[in-house]
Formats: C-alpha cells, sequence, structure tokens
C-alpha cells in the first residue's frame, strides 16, 4: 500500500546538493560547496549504482570529509594568494606624499595628501628646522588620532599636481 521510499532517495540527494550550494553562494567558503559535492557524487552516486541507504549516508560523509580536509584548504589558499596584502584605511596613509596648504607654525601644520584629504599635520622630530613653505611636497611618517606627522619629500619625481 505505501510506497518504498527508498526508491525516492535519489531526490532527497538532489535537494541536499542544492541547498548546500545555494549557502554556499552566501558564505563564500568552499565549506558547504565541500559538503555539496559529498551529497552528490558520494550519496547520489552510491545511490544510482544501486547501494542501500546507509551505504549512501556513510560514503557522503566520508567524501564530505576528505574534501573539506584535502581540497577546501588549497582553494583557501589558492584564492588568498597575494605577495603583500593590500594596506587600507589608516595604514595605506604611511608613507603617501602630500602637499602643505597652511604653513605650519611652532611646528603644526595642514597637508593636503595625494588621496585628496586634506589632514592636521605636524612636523616629525627631525624636520623642526626644516622650514616647510606652502605648496611643498611632505611624506607622511605617521598616524597619530586626526592628526599625521609628515616630513618634507627628499624627491626629484615630478606629480601630475607639478604643472
Amino acid at each position: 500500500m505505501f510506497p518504498d521510499l527508498a526508491q525516492y532517495l535519489w531526490i532527497a540527494w538532489l535537494v541536499i546538493a542544492l541547498v548546500f550550494f545555494i549557502i554556499e553562494l552566501l558564505t563564500l567558503e568552499f565549506t558547504f560547496l565541500m559538503l555539496a559535492a559529498g551529497a552528490l557524487v558520494g550519496g547520489l552516486g552510491v545511490n544510482l549504482l544501486g547501494g542501500p541507504w546507509w551505504l549512501q549516508v556513510g560514503i557522503a560523509a566520508v567524501l564530505s570529509g576528505l574534501l573539506l580536509f584535502t581540497i577546501r584548504p588549497l582553494l583557501l589558499r589558492l584564492l588568498h594568494r597575494r605577495d603583500k596584502p593590500v594596506a587600507t584605511n589608516v595604514d595605506a596613509l604611511y608613507g603617501m606624499g602630500g602637499r602643505v596648504v597652511a604653513p605650519f607654525v611652532q611646528g603644526q601644520g595642514s597637508v593636503r595628501i595625494d588621496n585628496g584629504e586634506t589632514w592636521t599635520a605636524r612636523l616629525a622630530e627631525g624636520a623642526e628646522d626644516a622650514s616647510i613653505a606652502v605648496g611643498a611636497r611632505v611624506a607622511v611618517v605617521a598616524v597619530h588620532g586626526a592628526t599625521i606627522e609628515v616630513s618634507p619629500a627628499h624627491t626629484s619625481e615630478r606629480t601630475p599636481d607639478d604643472g
């Protein structure tokens, strides 16, 4: 009277793999992709070959575990491979050049750095004797809260702003 539900187990494996794949699209960490591959290859594969349900679950679990601990680390390493990390936020300011827009009075002034931002600036310790006029090139040495520490730029390069 009741149908044998084991004959419809292949639909369950497809649904499980699809759900894992959708979750992977939301997380992008390759974890659920490995589980989806284990469900498809292990579970559905053994089902299509006529294996019992407990063997399907076992092979899917073992294959998912192998993929998680072997292929996933390789994919993550390949994805995050860079020679050096990209500096962002305040870390990107170190070494950046700029121009003095307000004269330095008692070591305090204003500098427009090359990314277009204008910062309150003070002269670095070794540069306090140097007279830095408005329009002179400087380089960011340190960042202290909302104030940058600058020193005169010793470069002969011309920038597009030089005219």
